[in-house]
């Protein structure tokens, strides 16, 4: 049942080489933190993160739910102190192909509602400080998501557009 389950994807991780594994579960925590910015992880957000986790990490979707789930559980428990030690952690594992991934990848986990409020891009500008990527590298990231931007849309409404 589940219990063999769980040892499975257990077993799966445990095989991983440890810098890969934990290059994989910090960057899944900084995805719940991206998602985690407004006080929730949704659904949609969940399912971007286990994409993600799928696409980058190499993981079956098994293992890629259960590690979006321990991140999830984690990014709701720890403290802001441990945001940063993980984000950290993620970039000294990680070369700058990934880091420029992972962020690219907490803008659309941050859009899944639609809209990008202002505490979700304010979490994200922190993670890619944190993540040691240049304003050039957010700037361009983030113009990709100009339009999903919840300033962009209420200047929008506002005007009528």
């Amino acid at each position: 049942g589940d219990t063999a389950t769980v040892r499975r994807i257990v077993a799966r991780l445990e095989s991983m080489p440890p810098e890969r594994a934990r290059l994989v579960a910090s960057a899944a925590y900084t995805l719940a933190r991206a998602a985690h910015a407004d006080l929730d992880i949704s659904e949609a957000e969940m399912a971007i993160i286990e994409q993600d986790l799928q696409r980058d990490g190499g993981l079956d979707e098994p293992t890629a739910v259960l590690v979006a789930e321990m991140a999830k559980l984690q990014a709701h428990t720890l403290s802001a102190t441990e945001d940063y030690v993980v984000t950290r952690e993620f970039a000294t594992l990680a070369t700058e192909a990934q880091k420029i991934d992972v962020l690219r990848a907490c803008f659309v986990v941050s859009a899944a509602s639609g809209s990008i409020s202002a505490e979700e891009s304010a979490e994200v500008n922190q993670i890619a400080n944190e993540l040691g990527l240049g304003a050039d590298v957010l700037t361009r990231i983030r113009a990709e998501f100009h339009e999903r931007m919840s300033s962009v849309q209420e200047v929008r409404r506002a005007a009528g557009r």
